[in-house]
């Protein structure tokens, strides 16, 4: 039984102030992205097990404006404890590390 339980969409809602406000105070080159981020900003349709790894641009309406200065580009991957749960943990692992290494060579 998982003791953490995703996020309701409202809950999502919500947070997502303070995600646009930590981009706009952080202005980050690069960000990683967990599956409950990703759907809150490239939209509920992205499956992070489709598209881990991937550089992708931020929307520009995820970046504030005080943020410009260039496209905010983020990497999505699974949570780390989603490793711990899986049924095949060194594949599991190594995808993570992958997407990591992706996310540091992008820099």
């Amino acid at each position: 039984r998982r003791i953490h339980q995703k996020p309701s969409r409202s809950e999502v809602v919500a947070c997502r102030p303070w995600l646009t406000a930590e981009l706009a105070a952080v202005r980050p080159d690069l960000v990683v992205l967990g599956a409950t981020a990703a759907q809150a900003v490239f939209g509920t349709s992205f499956r992070v097990t489709q598209r881990r790894g991937e550089v992708l641009d931020l929307p520009d309406e995820a970046v504030p404006d005080e943020a410009a200065g260039g496209p905010v580009r983020a990497v999505a991957t699974v949570h780390p404890s989603s490793v711990l749960r899986s049924r095949d943990r060194d594949a599991d692992y190594e995808a993570l590390v992958g997407d990591l290494r992706r996310a540091r060579e992008t820099l």
